[in-house]
């Protein structure tokens, strides 16, 4: 793939994941915090909804790893139930309600794959350079449909997706790119499967569109790798880093560390980000 000539390159490749990425061109305060920052800031509580997708992303992990004869609704619910992360739950009787929600949602999503249907990666770290950066990340499911290859990205967010939330994924794209480059196979569908709706958005790249994201991957790595050499050498750089205040604020694990983002918006409970109490998972 031909990448754009960036002025400004770094002489050295970026390292990075999509997340680092993506927190840089979120909040640059928080992508110090998080990245750059020894020690880090204290964090806040852990949040009920980030309880509830991790119990689910570990349940499909696990009964991918099952057997194929064992693969079967029952043994994702009991996954669930054993691997279950209560913390950010207003109390067990909270978190027992989730527990069972997640299972009857990830009972009837394995109920409508083929449990033979092998993936070709699940949990799969991928990893590509180009002249810029040196990126690496983890896909939930790598499929093979065909002779082609099919990145999968589960959610349980409450937000409802659309194909556009799969089109416009810089992380997605960076995993098509990264999947193709080592498994020596085409990779342009990118899946978002939500499991809330039962819903699956794809969007199928272009050699082209993937070369746009990744483009867009190496500018904000020319601006964050400018940022952390001067951190490094300790310029002044509370301009580099200005924080991004506003709603999601509220949200930050790092609020308590910073007073524009206390000021831009209050604190959520832990539990904030669950639809409802017995409803579905977030």
């Amino acid at each position: 793939m031909t990448q754009l000539g960036l002025e400004g390159m770094p002489s050295r490749l970026y390292p990075c994941t999509p997340a680092r990425l993506n927190t840089w061109l979120d909040c640059r305060r928080r992508y110090r915090f998080t990245y750059l920052d020894r020690p880090t800031p204290p964090k806040g509580p852990r949040w009920a909804h980030n309880s509830v997708g991790s119990s689910v992303h570990n349940a499909l992990a696990g009964w991918w790893r099952l057997p194929p004869a064992r693969r079967d609704p029952a043994a994702a619910e009991r996954l669930v139930f054993t691997g279950w992360i209560s913390e950010g739950f207003r109390d067990e009787r909270q978190s027992a309600a989730w527990r069972s929600r997640a299972q009857g949602m990830v009972s009837a999503y394995v109920s409508g794959l083929d449990p033979a249907d092998e993936p070709v990666g699940v949990e799969r770290t991928v990893a590509a350079k180009t002249a810029v950066i040196a990126v690496s990340g983890r896909v939930d499911r790598l499929d093979r449909r065909g002779d082609e290859l099919v990145v999968v990205d589960y959610k349980t967010g409450r937000r409802a997706l659309t194909v556009d939330d799969a089109r416009s994924s810089l992380a997605l794209a960076i995993y098509a790119m990264a999947s193709a480059r080592m498994m020596h196979r085409v990779c342009r569908r990118v899946e978002l499967h939500h499991l809330p709706s039962g819903s699956v958005l794809a969007w199928e790249h272009t050699p082209e569109s993937l070369a746009r994201h990744v483009e867009r991957a190496e500018q904000v790595a020319v601006e964050a790798s400018a940022a952390d050499e001067a951190y490094r050498d300790g310029a002044g750089t509370e301009g580099l880093f200005a924080p991004n205040p506003g709603p999601l604020c509220g949200w930050c694990d790092f609020r308590q560390s910073c007073p524009e983002g206390m000021r831009a918006a209050p604190a959520h409970r832990p539990w904030a980000g669950l639809p409802e109490d017995d409803g579905p998972a977030a």
